[in-house]
């Protein structure tokens, strides 16, 4: 598992286990993803054209968002867990996370699981490595904008996947703890130290902003005209450009992505100034409409938005994870399930909880009187075998809309409390609740905002994030509470990391 025996083998041949991944059989919405990776390739070969990059850089995508990263387990699985967001008994323990949800860090399943994203996300790295060494002195391959293209989106990517590498392995900024992770920018088998929290913060901050300043004038998703829409709706331009690659761009780590992720990446950092001007610069774009209510509520499955798809800055597309999340969310028992108690505190509905539109359709009860969640559930006569009859293609959040109105008020709320409640009622105004928020301070303030990030994240693997950034206890199960620790927040690295001095 140790990072320089990832490096090996890739001097010759570019990493298999993505470019072996094929979309066979899947009518894919994302032409660019049409583009089959060749496993047989050698990088010389590959990196000689403007469309090998692209193939590369698609080959990434795809390894991100297989059911072992994002298209799973980092977005409805081991995080969310974690957040005491599902309800386990000893007696049914399906999906086996019963005791990743007690922290047992030392569970095979746990293990497994933790091993994998490990090693998947920094298999990503050592990849956007690769493309970024190889595009050195080729820009001469490329037309018009793509070189700095391909070159912002894989420097962005690389910022993104170590965030979220020190945001599971790393102590929290405001826990004052010293666990780094390696940072890793070159492409090579040497051991990369791992670095401090502040080195890391800084580096993460470094690749965003060299991204964010490329794709500045050049990603169509910023031009007047880009219009985000739903794929079939005569007003969306998100397909028109004539290259493949340019096209649903919210797909790819786009100009509104990388400022997003640098929002959330300053909030870490406690740089609230910072963090607050790139919230702001998303939602005053425009770009991004709220979810109409007819959309959410409408009862034809092939006309309903129960993802509130629009809303989405960033997304993995991922339409191999279908069965897996019908299985974890659509199987009754052996679903990942709330339970009606749990359930009912979470979303309040003793008191703004019973207006709330996210509890009326997100949550179904089955035959026990549980809830499954229904955020992933698609038209079962879609997908594969007819993409066009359901609304949206199958992507899961990775950064949505209303994060940034979360992250605007609570960097707001100091220098004016009322305009940072204002930008919580916006969303809860857009989620059915006419009741405006009523704090008594800023303790009670954050409370609030967990409560309402948990309803707004439930099943997209963030809420665990906000905990462990704000140093605060997890709400767990029948009221009570997991004590805010680096024993709970800081995963442990794999073995053979420590072993070979990644450390």
């Amino acid at each position: 598992m140790q990072l320089k025996y990832i490096y090996q083998g890739l001097k010759r041949q570019f990493l298999p286990v993505i470019l072996s991944v094929t979309l066979l059989g899947l009518a894919s919405c994302n032409k660019w993803l049409d583009i089959q990776p060749k496993s047989d390739i050698s990088a010389s070969e590959l990196f000689s054209s403007e469309a090998g990059f692209e193939e590369a850089l698609n080959g990434v995508y795809i390894r991100l968002a297989s059911t072992d990263l994002y298209g799973d387990e980092l977005t409805t699985g081991l995080l969310d867990a974690m957040a005491q967001d599902y309800s386990f008994s000893t007696q049914l323990d399906p999906w086996s996370y019963l005791k990743t949800e007690k922290f047992d860090f030392k569970d095979a399943e746990f293990i497994s699981r933790r091993d994998q994203i490990w090693s998947g996300l920094y298999n990503g790295i050592v990849n956007l490595n690769l493309i970024l060494e190889n595009l050195e002195d080729k820009q001469s391959l490329f037309t018009g904008n793509n070189f700095n293209l391909i070159k912002a989106e894989a420097i962005g990517l690389r910022g993104y996947l170590h965030f979220d590498l020190f945001r599971l392995f790393g102590s929290s900024i405001a826990s004052g703890g010293a666990q780094g992770i390696p940072y890793v920018t070159t492409y090579s088998n040497k051991v990369t130290k791992t670095a401090t929290p502040a080195e890391v913060m800084d580096a993460v901050e470094k690749d965003l902003m060299e991204a964010k300043a490329l794709l500045k004038d050049i990603d169509p998703i910023t031009e007047k005209g880009y219009v985000i829409d739903y794929p079939g709706s005569d007003s969306t331009t998100e397909n028109a450009n004539p290259a493949l690659f340019m096209q649903l761009r919210r797909n790819r780590f786009n100009y509104y992505a990388v400022t997003a992720t640098l929002a959330r990446v300053y909030l870490y950092d406690q740089n609230k100034s910072a963090a607050l001007t790139n919230a702001l610069e998303v939602i005053n774009s425009g770009k991004f409409p709220w979810t109409n209510q007819k959309d959410f509520l409408n009862s034809d499955p092939k006309q309903k938005d129960l993802l509130l798809y629009k809303e989405l800055i960033f997304g993995w597309y991922a339409p191999w994870s279908v069965p897996q999340l019908r299985a974890r969310f659509e199987q009754g028992t052996s679903s990942l399930f709330l339970s009606k108690s749990d359930a009912d505190r979470l979303f309040e509905t003793s008191g703004v909880g019973a207006e709330d539109l996210r509890y009326k359709k997100w949550l179904q009860v089955d035959i026990n009187g549980n809830y499954e969640l229904q955020k992933y559930t698609r038209n079962p006569d879609g997908d594969q075998q007819d993409p066009t009859s359901n609304l949206y293609p199958e992507t899961l959040p990775a950064i949505r809309l209303s994060e940034m109105y979360y992250i605007a008020a609570e960097c707001s709320y100091d220098q004016n409390p009322t305009e940072a409640m204002a930008y919580v009622d916006e969303v809860r105004a857009h989620r059915g609740i006419g009741a405006k928020l009523s704090t008594t301070g800023k303790p009670d303030f954050i409370q609030q905002l967990i409560k309402e990030a948990r309803k707004e994240f439930l099943g997209e693997g963030q809420i665990f994030y906000m905990y462990k950034r704000l140093n605060q206890a997890i709400a767990s199960h029948a009221g009570t509470q997991i004590a805010a620790s680096p024993n709970v927040f800081v995963l442990p690295m794999p073995e053979n990391e420590i072993e070979f001095g990644n450390r």
